[in-house]
């Protein structure tokens, strides 16, 4: 299993996927993971969140690609709004527990949401490729769980929103940064603040999308994807990877340096296959 140092080491049980609203299937080095509360919309609460981070953190280790749908005909509503009500949902703490009455402190606030932003920052591990499948409303929360993914193949009848602002809110859920370094900070303020809901073509054309589809065609598109991404070599991919995520922040000689380092690791690595080492 892949953990982290402090986290769980085997993964969630069927009842408590079932408790998150998710399905997990893991095939050799793909797994799916199925928002699954269609009845809802796909809406997700913050026991959907920390189960994800959960799932991240004891995945397998020969597990390459991750592959996040909805089920039914939509991606996910975002955040149930009875996580904002006082008695929360199911049972899960509500997000404005104790704020009313100074109960809860800001640092207490900020820690929690820290826990359920775990759920989407595994996603970027440079060891595996993510890839969202978004069919119908990608809105709030879902959209930023879209935007955690490397690669998102959409349904030509997808709609993606950044909806929080309109609720009063932020985006929170580490969504604000990859799409500033998608479209730019002007149009992703015009995104945000409009709260308008941005269609599959446009999203192609703005770079948030990879590839948009017939809804009839989203799943074999994304198993052709799957295939493509599993016929590059595993430790090259993972190193390349690494590579582009660094690119953004780095200068010009600083990247020159990563890649001759990288490259100098797969060099040694391909010399000792070829010796049989």
């Amino acid at each position: 299993m892949t953990q982290a140092s402090n986290g769980p080491t085997v993964p969630p049980t069927e009842e408590e996927l079932s408790r998150a609203r998710l399905r997990l299937a893991v095939e050799g080095p793909v797994a799916r993971i199925t928002i699954s509360r269609p009845e809802r919309r796909n809406a997700m609460t913050g026991r959907t969140w920390t189960t994800l981070a959960h799932i991240g953190q004891t995945l397998p280790e020969d597990v390459r690609i991750v592959v996040i749908s909805g089920e039914g005909d939509t991606f996910s509503a975002g955040i149930d709004l009875g996580m904002f009500s006082p008695e929360g949902v199911d049972g899960e703490r509500s997000m404005v527990a104790g704020l009313a009455d100074g109960t809860s402190t800001d640092a207490e606030v900020q820690d929690y949401i820290a826990g359920l932003q775990e759920g989407f920052l595994w996603l970027r591990r440079p060891d595996l490729v993510t890839v969202a499948a978004v069919r119908g409303h990608a809105i709030g929360a879902g959209f930023q769980l879209a935007l955690s993914c490397d690669i998102r193949v959409l349904a030509d009848d997808a709609q993606l929103c950044m909806k929080e602002p309109a609720l009063g809110l932020v985006p929170d859920l580490t969504g604000t940064k990859p799409l500033v370094d998608i479209v730019g900070v002007n149009r992703a303020v015009e995104i945000c603040l409009t709260a308008r809901r941005v269609g599959a073509r446009e999203a192609e054309r703005l770079g948030l999308a990879e590839l948009v589809v017939a809804p009839d065609e989203l799943s074999g598109a994304v198993d052709d994807a799957v295939a493509a991404l599993l016929a590059t070599d595993r430790e090259a991919a993972t190193a390349t990877k690494a590579l582009l995520q660094q690119a953004a922040g780095n200068t010009l000689q600083q990247q020159a340096e990563a890649e001759r380092g990288a490259q100098a690791g797969r060099l040694a690595a391909l010399a000792r296959g070829a010796a049989g080492h």
